[in-house]
């Protein structure tokens, strides 16, 4: 079982920055991050593996997201810079232990067994 707990949400005005965390209970093989924005289906922003350091990102996403993470603190983390109203979302991070879907599916949904409860995200023109 991994406990997520994101922290960091807000409201910015575009162009701005904001940084999201995760703390996780225990080390999964990886873990993501994801946003749903009102009326639209849960998309990926960026997945992690965890000891490597090594990231994917999702359609779009590599240009202004940037996602890390500190081991030792366990904690997760997703760098935004120069939101856009369109960047407005509830924004989750996701664990997994599954290391096989790693390959394939860490930038689908389907590839996570844990979810944090998620922070919102509103970014103002």
């Amino acid at each position: 079982q991994v406990q997520l707990v994101e922290s960091g949400g807000g409201s910015v005005t575009a162009g701005g920055s904001l940084t999201l965390a995760c703390a996780y209970s225990s080390a999964p093989v990886f873990m993501g991050w994801f946003r749903q924005a009102p009326d639209k289906a849960r998309e990926a922003v960026a997945a992690i593996w965890l000891t490597s350091g090594a990231a994917k990102y999702g359609d779009s996403m590599r240009d202004r997201f940037t996602i890390s993470r500190d081991y030792a603190k366990r904690t997760l983390y997703l760098q935004m810079n120069n939101l856009r109203p369109e960047d407005t979302a509830m924004y989750y991070c996701a664990a997994s232990s599954t290391a096989s879907l790693w390959a394939g599916a860490a930038l689908t949904v389907r590839a996570y067994t844990y979810w944090g409860q998620g922070t919102e995200v509103t970014v103002s023109p």
